[in-house]
């Protein structure tokens, strides 16, 4: 999805709120206390009366090479008791059976949209071409679809994530893949879902509070990538309040409970893994996570074009990096972080 079709949808949200707020108050708090009414409006214009959640897959399982001449193993079941418990497999080749290190990409769409076909529907980029130029680096990539609101909510996905690793932990042998060079990477909703899993690695307090057994030992995971994430909630504008709100609990008015789970930098330590952070649209995000990274000794590198450029890109913008130089730049350094991290 483009640019102005991502802005369409954010003042889709901005509308409806001023309207609220200007026929008064009550009005106002009554929808930003039922966010569904708002993001269900955008899910009724992208799926019509089809529900984004589904027990079956969206394409048939199948597989064989792709049009950049990678080979996909499509639409896995991982799990049953979650819909669009799936996930794909690509390879750089033909040559399954290569040992390579293992990319996990979790797709964006504000909790409510998107998928591991499609990408995000908020950024303006094209997602699946760069997990094809990820690929091409020399790494199998498990791409994973998850449930979505407002059938469920915070942490499910998360709760997805570790079955989804798990299932590959136990297929390990049957696909080919490595389970000891593992790097985790989200875009926007994928890259919260991976910066706080990072933490349920790393901090058994976090995990406890979550209710969630990691499938994997730290010393698996390589590096996670956390792609331009919205993680802290009181510095959000009120359209992203209405989307993360909306995963949450169905409301903009997180307790502090609620924000303690959700948030996940004042959770982070110095065992998290090594971070590879991009920022653009919530670049204040990634700083604040930064911040916390450098003040627990974790090796990170954090590109932000607006500092490093002056320049302000669109949302997960490394995507772009096909036609952008600022964004090929930061591929670059991505792939090159990657290369030394899995060593």
């Amino acid at each position: 999805m483009d640019k102005p079709k991502k802005h369409k949808i954010l003042k889709v949200i901005g509308l409806i709120l001023g309207i609220l707020l200007a026929l008064g108050g009550g009005s106002y708090f009554y929808v930003t206390s039922h966010t569904q009414i708002v993001v269900g409006a955008i899910q009724k214009g992208m799926y019509g009366d089809g529900s984004p959640n589904s027990f079956e897959p969206l394409y048939t399982p199948g597989e064989g090479i792709t049009a950049a001449g990678q080979y996909k193993i499509n639409d896995i079941a991982y799990g049953a008791e979650y819909p669009n418990s799936f996930l794909d497999i690509t390879y750089p080749d033909s040559n399954t059976e290569t040992d390579r290190p293992t990319l996990f990409y979790f797709h964006g769409g504000g909790f409510f949209g998107g998928s591991k076909n499609m990408g995000d529907p908020m950024a303006a980029n094209e997602a699946t071409a760069l997990l094809d130029d990820l690929c091409a680096q020399g790494y199998n990539i498990v791409n994973v679809d998850y449930a979505l609101v407002p059938d469920h909510h915070f942490p499910v996905p998360l709760i997805q994530i570790n079955d989804a690793i798990r299932f590959i932990a136990d297929h390990k042998d049957e696909y080919h893949i490595n389970t000891d060079s593992i790097i985790l990477m989200g875009s926007s909703a994928g890259a919260i879902m991976t910066a706080q899993y990072g933490t349920v690695l790393s901090n058994p307090a976090y995990a406890a509070l979550l209710g969630i057994e990691p499938a994997l030992n730290l010393e698996q995971v390589s590096a996670v990538v956390i792609d331009d994430a919205p993680i802290d909630y009181g510095n959000m504008v009120l359209g992203c309040k209405m989307l993360i709100g909306n995963y949450v609990k169905g409301s903009i008015y997180l307790n502090e409970d609620e924000l303690n789970r959700y948030e996940c930098i004042p959770h982070m330590t110095s065992d998290y893994p090594a971070a590879f952070l991009l920022g653009s649209e919530y670049r204040n995000d990634m700083i604040a996570m930064s911040e916390k990274l450098k003040e627990a000794d974790v090796e990170h590198i954090l590109v932000d074009p607006f500092a490093e450029h002056g320049e302000i890109k669109p949302h997960c913008f490394v995507a772009n990096e096909r036609v952008d130089p600022v964004a090929t730049e930061a591929f670059n350094r991505l792939t090159e972080f990657l290369k030394e991290e899995t060593k």
